[in-house]
């Protein structure tokens, strides 16, 4: 005990300061149970909170949370206080002397905030401030009983609506609500740049024989047409995108299991109706039935044109019908192909939007 042990209550003014950590939560994806990283970043004077999920606490993670956060609040605060994330801090020196990542170096001065971080150990324990006790609540206010979701995109869709839901809480001592306080506070906030930040990682990529990218262990499929080429990738927190002649040709959500190969049927199309017995007992339809990319219209038409052509021009006419979902609403294509169905429609009735023929 002693004079030195004591620490003093701070007082942070509106937008002079934030706080980030890292925490886990256990989630149901898609019928299995995982462990998500929640970033949080929190508001020291109002208490607002931002609060995103990845499947791991890298880099890249951070960096996005950051830009995602940013873009929620409106603004930037001043500065934001941080334990020694592996991601901000390359080395940690004397003192508060940090060596800081070129990529968290890079984000500050995109955004223009200062960094605080605290002392390592129990020494600088009093100095996380409220945030760490923030992610232990955000995880069991709202993450219990634990959520069952079909994919990370829904995961953010619940997150939003929690962070939504605390506005209307109350800090212990005082009057006001969160949203409340963040309403005085938010003019405050120093102003966005004009652009975002890209928190991407960019990679190169082999596309193989499968048309299948591997990243991190785990397979994405890109257009057939792409087998045996090169391709660039940019490796978002939640997202892979697939770049080929400065344009995106694949977008996936990334996966949690390592080994699993994600696969788009569109993007074996042009394969299928070369190969239309491949079709049947393939894993890139099971995907698409499970997805909901493969309906049960498609089904009917699939069955009827089969037995009204056969099994090798069947294929071939639902493959045009799948192609018309390139170009065409979803909903218009639907409708189209469910009239067909109805009225007994194969590959030379008129089944594109606009009467547009098929064959």
């Amino acid at each position: 005990s002693g004079l030195g042990q004591v620490t003093i209550v701070a007082l942070h003014g509106p937008g002079e300061e934030a706080e980030v950590d890292f925490g886990e939560a256990t989630i149901i994806l898609a019928g299995e149970p995982i462990t998500v990283h929640l970033f949080h970043l929190r508001l020291s004077c109002s208490g607002k909170g931002v609060t995103l999920a990845a499947l791991a606490p890298d880099q890249t993670a951070f960096l996005e949370g950051h830009a995602v956060a940013f873009e929620r609040l409106g603004g930037v605060p001043a500065r934001i206080r941080y334990d020694n994330l592996r991601s901000a801090v390359k080395r940690i020196l004397a003192g508060r002397d940090r060596e800081e990542a070129d990529r968290f170096v890079a984000l500050r001065s995109h955004y223009g905030f200062d960094s605080f971080f605290c002392l390592p150990g129990e020494e600088g324990s009093h100095e996380k401030g409220g945030v760490e006790g923030e992610v232990g609540r955000f995880r069991r206010r709202h993450l219990v009983p634990v959520p069952e979701v079909a994919s990370m995109a829904e995961l953010d869709e619940l997150l939003v609506a929690a962070d939504r839901r605390d506005e209307g809480r109350r800090i212990a001592g005082r009057r006001e609500t969160v949203a409340e306080a963040f309403a005085a506070e938010r003019p405050s906030l120093r102003p966005l740049p004009d652009e975002p930040f890209d928190a991407t990682l960019p990679l190169r990529l082999s596309v193989d024989r499968k048309a299948r990218v591997c990243v991190r262990q785990r397979w994405y499929s890109v257009p057939a047409r792409l087998a045996g080429r090169e391709v660039r990738g940019r490796l978002g927190a939640r997202r892979l995108e697939v770049i080929t002649e400065g344009r995106v040709v694949a977008r996936h959500e990334r996966s949690p299991v390592k080994g699993s190969q994600t696969l788009h049927l569109d993007h074996y199309l042009e394969v299928l109706v070369r190969k239309p017995g491949a079709l049947p007992g393939s894993l890139t339809l099971v995907q698409a039935r499970e997805s909901g990319a493969f309906t049960s219209t498609h089904e009917r038409f699939w069955t009827r044109a089969r037995r009204r052509l056969g099994d090798a021009a069947g294929p071939r006419a639902l493959h045009v019908v799948l192609v018309l979902h390139r170009g065409l609403p979803v909903i218009g294509v639907h409708g189209r192909v469910g009239a067909g169905v109805r009225v007994g429609a194969t590959v030379t009735d008129r089944v594109g939007m606009g009467g547009r023929r098929i064959g």
